[in-house]
């Protein structure tokens, strides 16, 4: 029987089921022959919109270089291909191709039941999905945040002028030297 995380650190817990959740969805999509990095690519190009590869990267959890690398690999399985951006020719958006597309309708269909019958089991009503979401929302917000005022008390530290002690050494050691 798995272990249960013994540590009430959210972080913790949330690594420890991720884990188990995408070892269960490995195997959902191993009945497909998919692995779950393709699958998250899949899953983002099935709307059909066509998505440039950063907000891919964004989506799949992946760093661009990694992306580019399966990308290329799913081009040659004939399951995505490349298309300039119409409204910007620099850019380049990833959509399914007729295989891609059935495979992307089977796992759907495969992902969809087992994830259903994942949260039926929390019995939950769909509420842990819906925290979930907030959470993130939440946690992306005050990092955001964080990062804002950091970068407004560094601006705040380099305008300050320097307390008298800070004038006196440095006049101190403008005369030493």
């Amino acid at each position: 029987m798995p272990s249960v995380p013994s540590s009430p650190d959210l972080a913790h817990l949330l690594s420890h089921a991720e884990r188990r959740v995408v070892r269960r969805l490995a195997a959902v999509l191993a009945e497909e022959d998919c692995t779950v990095e393709e699958w998250r690519v899949l899953s983002i190009v099935g709307d059909g919109r066509g998505h440039p590869m950063s907000e891919i990267a964004d989506h799949a959890l992946m760093p661009a270089p990694s992306l580019t690398k399966l990308v290329d690999r799913m081009v040659a399985d004939n399951l995505v291909h490349r298309r300039p951006d119409p409204h910007d020719r620099r850019r380049v958006l990833l959509h399914l191709t007729a295989r891609g597309e059935d495979l992307h309708r089977r796992t759907a269909h495969r992902v969809r039941a087992d994830q259903a019958r994942l949260l039926d089991e929390t019995a939950d009503g769909g509420a842990l999905a819906h925290l979930l979401l907030r959470l993130t929302a939440v946690a992306e917000t005050l990092l955001t945040a964080s990062d804002d005022e950091a970068r407004f008390t560094a601006r705040d530290d380099d305008a300050r002028p320097p307390a008298a002690g800070d004038a006196r050494r440095a006049a101190a050691r403008s005369t030493s030297g």
